[in-house]
């Protein structure tokens, strides 16, 4: 029986996710006038409102925070959006990054629930697949809780 072919792991929205190296981060980018950091990336003008700025530096994003809100999501989001089949519901967290202080949405990795979360707890960025085809594995970022 032949070895199937192995996908390849790439970000599901290139640009916005390094999953090479030791850890994987958040790709953001950070305004050389005022100092403002954005996710996702920014390249035509600054979005903060008190700045003219329009020249930006790439920039890895901190891969730890703290859970500013959270909620759950029980209905399958509408394409483009690809959900695991048969759809489960699942966590969202919204997670200030703790070098920018900037909040980030996502997922919370599977197995962890809103009853188990709990505003201010420390969370950390892992990753996880959104699907695949049969020469890619898509993969995008979660939120976990860092074990106390």
């Amino acid at each position: 029986m032949p070895t199937p072919p192995t996908r390849q792991r790439v970000p599901a929205i290139e640009g916005w996710l390094r999953i090479d190296g030791p850890e994987p981060c958040l790709l953001g980018t950070r305004c050389r006038k005022c100092g403002t950091t954005f996710f996702p990336k920014e390249n035509a003008f600054c979005r903060n409102p008190a700045c003219d700025g329009g020249d930006f530096d790439s920039v890895e994003l901190s891969r730890r925070g703290r859970l500013w809100s959270f909620t759950d999501n029980r209905y399958k989001p509408p394409a483009p959006y690809v959900s695991p089949e048969p759809f489960a519901p699942y966590a969202i967290a919204a997670v200030e990054l703790a070098a920018e202080r900037i909040v980030v949405l996502g997922q919370v990795v599977p197995g962890v629930s809103t009853e188990q979360l709990k505003a201010g707890m420390e969370m950390e960025l892992v990753t996880d697949t959104l699907y695949s085809d049969d020469a890619n594995e898509y993969v995008v970022w979660k939120w976990r809780p860092v074990p106390a």
